[in-house]
C-alpha cells in the first residue's frame, strides 16, 4: 500500500481524487493549500505526493521548489494548465510526472503505480551497467562518469538506465516513453528530448557533440562509448549527410528549445 498526499484545494476534486485512489488500495492524506501540503509533506513522509498548480497561497511550483530543498518524494503535477513552455519548467523543476485536467481516475493511478514502480524497482543481485567511462547501479541508484558522480534526477536516471541496458542499439522516442515515461500514447510530447538535453548536459557534450548519447536521426538515440563509432551517424565523415538519412529538424539541445 502507497501513501499518498493530494494537494488540491478544490474540495470536490479533492473528495473524488480521495476516494478513487482509496478504491485502488492507496492510503491518502489531503492538503488543501500548499503550505499546508508542505507542512503535511515534511510531517507525514508520504510515498508520493499529487500536487495542483493552482492553490489559494502559493502557486504549486513556487511549492515544488520548496519542497525539492528539502525532499526527494516523488511529486505528480496535476493541474488545468496545458501550455507547454510551462510543463518544462515543472518538469525541470523536480516534477517526475504531469497530468492535464480532466483526467481519469484510473489514467492517474497508473501514473501513480509507474512512478512508484521506476523509483522503487531496484535489484541487489544486478550487476553495475559499463559504457566505456560510465559506470550505472541500479541497485543504489548511483552513476559515476570517469570516477566521478554524477547528480541525476530519479528520471534522467532511468533514461540513462533503459539506454545503458541495450548499449549500441537504437531505441526509438516511442518506446522510450512507453517504458520510461509510461506513456505509450505520447504523440509529440518533447518530454524525451527535453530530458536527454539534461542528461547531455550532465555527462559534458551536447546533441552538436556528442560522446555517448547519439542522435540517429528519424529513429531514436542510442549509447555508446567514446570512439565507437555510430554506424547510423554522419559522424565517420563530418559535415556529410548520407543520402539514406531524410533531412528531419535538429534535435534541441535545451529545455527552453524543446
Amino acid at each position: 500500500m502507497a501513501h499518498l498526499l493530494v494537494v488540491e484545494d478544490d474540495p470536490q476534486l479533492r473528495g473524488a481524487l480521495v476516494r478513487a485512489l482509496r478504491d485502488r488500495g492507496h492510503a491518502v492524506a489531503t492538503a488543501p493549500s500548499g503550505m499546508a501540503g508542505l507542512d503535511a509533506a515534511v510531517t507525514n513522509r508520504p510515498d508520493l505526493i499529487v500536487l495542483d498548480l493552482g492553490l489559494p497561497d502559493v502557486d504549486g511550483a513556487q511549492i515544488l521548489r520548496m519542497l525539492r530543498a528539502i525532499s526527494d518524494v516523488p511529486v505528480i503535477v496535476a493541474t488545468a494548465r496545458d501550455d507547454e513552455p510551462e510543463m518544462v519548467a515543472i518538469l525541470e523543476g523536480g516534477a517526475d510526472d504531469y497530468i492535464v485536467k480532466p483526467f481519469g481516475a484510473a489514467q492517474l493511478d497508473a501514473r501513480v503505480k509507474a512512478v512508484l514502480r521506476r523509483l522503487g524497482a531496484t535489484d541487489a543481485a544486478e550487476e553495475p551497467l559499463r559504457v566505456g567511462g560510465l559506470t550505472i547501479d541500479r541497485s543504489s541508484r548511483e552513476v559515476t562518469l570517469d570516477d566521478r558522480p554524477l547528480d541525476l534526477t530519479p528520471r534522467e536516471f532511468d533514461l540513462l538506465a533503459y539506454l545503458a541496458h541495450r548499449p549500441g542499439q537504437v531505441v526509438s522516442r516511442r518506446e522510450l516513453l512507453a517504458e520510461v515515461w509510461q506513456q505509450p500514447l505520447g504523440g509529440a510530447d518533447k518530454t524525451v528530448d527535453v530530458h536527454l538535453s539534461w542528461l547531455r548536459r550532465k555527462l559534458g557534450e551536447t546533441a552538436q557533440a556528442p560522446r555517448y548519447v547519439h542522435t540517429v536521426r528519424t529513429v531514436g538515440v542510442k549509447l555508446t562509448p567514446p570512439g565507437a563509432v555510430p554506424e547510423a551517424l554522419p559522424e565517420a565523415a563530418p559535415g556529410a549527410v548520407p543520402e539514406a538519412l531524410p533531412e528531419a529538424a535538429p534535435e534541441a539541445d535545451s529545455p527552453e528549445a524543446g
